[in-house]
């Protein structure tokens, strides 16, 4: 990497995987010697070890999910089918997909953001109406959004939160899908017809909240692979994701300290009791879960709000009342009983625990709203 390339990667507030993870990615290409699907960059058990981790290879852990669930993954990818990932808000599900554009790829920037408002021109083309009216439909006039670019050169699209998106607009993924073909009818000749390259492929998330907004068509989910995106269960792993995200966006932040463990440990048991299924695991059967998202990306929004109080107004390290000011504004936002649920929670669980950390948090309590 060039200083240039190091000084804008600093630059950026959210550099891709791509450019996060360049290092490791061109190591990973220049040493891959297993068979590679037509048009992917490294072989399947490179991408593998890209996103899971290798210790002995140097390869950092980006996400926490189970191999055999990433391997069939990426077993659809390789035979042409889409892949539908889905799963509860914040499971990273978005990251997932960036990581396996990005290795199979080299890029994870061809993305379809969907929503209410998306429309056919932003998924496959548009045109430069000046050119469009000066010497009528062309391909110099022709303005490629993500799909058409990832047809013509290979490349893995990314359709974020697909059931946000109205059922026409999806429907027009289903020829992509199957005969991996675009037709563009305004322009002439071997223009009109855009056949996919070998590597192209979607990737498509929808969380689980949102799944009865625009339903997807039979005709369409029989082209995707379904792989359901699952919270981390096992307590360490959750509390290591954390502690790593959060050092990473307070340095970023310019924030030379830490979020004191003891801390993490209260904001990582919050999130795991409140969550749907949490009081199982806490053994408190009569615990109210909260309406609200407690996934782990929020957990590490949280951890990095801490961090940047206490060190911007106090000039100190994070502290339970820092978190307890902090932790409001992510659970009580779905539903206004979500407060009262919190409030019943420091009273029923917070109260009883031991340790100086839990009864700082416990007196901090007066801080809820």
């Amino acid at each position: 990497m060039t200083r240039q390339q190091t000084a804008a990667e600093k630059k950026l507030q959210r550099p891709p995987a791509e450019i996060l993870y360049q290092a490791e990615l061109e190591k990973l290409a220049k040493s891959d010697r297993s068979p590679k699907p037509p048009g992917w960059r490294m072989g399947l058990s490179a991408v593998l070890k890209f996103i899971a981790g290798d210790a002995k290879a140097g390869l950092s852990r980006k996400i926490v999910i189970p191999v055999n669930s990433l391997e069939r993954m990426l077993v659809t990818l390789a035979t042409g089918r889409g892949l539908l990932l889905v799963g509860d808000p914040g499971t990273a599900k978005s990251l997932l997909s960036e990581l396996m554009s990005a290795a199979i790829s080299g890029s994870s920037t061809l993305t379809i953001q969907g929503g209410a408002s998306t429309t056919e021109d932003q998924i496959k083309y548009s045109w430069n109406y000046a050119l469009l009216i000066n010497e009528g439909p062309s391909p110099a006039a022709l303005v490629p959004a993500p799909l058409y670019q990832g047809m013509r050169e290979g490349r893995i699209v990314r359709f974020e939160e697909i059931t946000r998106t109205p059922l026409e607009v999806q429907d027009c993924l289903l020829s992509m899908l199957s005969d991996r073909v675009m037709a563009v009818p305004e322009l002439a000749g071997d223009n009109s017809m855009l056949y996919a390259a070998e590597g192209f492929n979607i990737i498509a998330t929808a969380n689980t909240r949102d799944r009865g907004v625009n339903e997807m068509s039979a005709a369409l989910k029989r082209r995707f692979d379904f792989e359901t995106v699952f919270p981390i269960m096992d307590f360490s792993q959750e509390m290591e994701l954390v502690q790593e995200a959060s050092a990473r966006l307070l340095e970023k932040s310019g924030i030379p300290v830490k979020l004191p463990e003891p801390v993490l440990e209260l904001l990582v048991t919050t999130f795991r009791d409140l969550r749907p299924g949490g009081a199982a695991h806490s053994g408190s059967s009569n615990m109210d879960s909260m309406k609200a998202v407690m996934s782990t990306a929020e957990a590490i929004n949280v951890a990095h709000a801490v961090g940047v109080k206490a060190w911007f107004l106090y000039d100190r390290a994070g502290c339970p009342a820092d978190l307890v000011d902090s932790i409001v504004g992510t659970v009580i936002k779905d539903d206004a009983d979500d407060r009262a649920r919190l409030k019943r929670y420091f009273e029923q669980k917070v109260g009883k625990k031991k340790g100086d950390h839990w009864q700082a948090y416990y007196q901090a309590r007066h801080r809820l709203p």
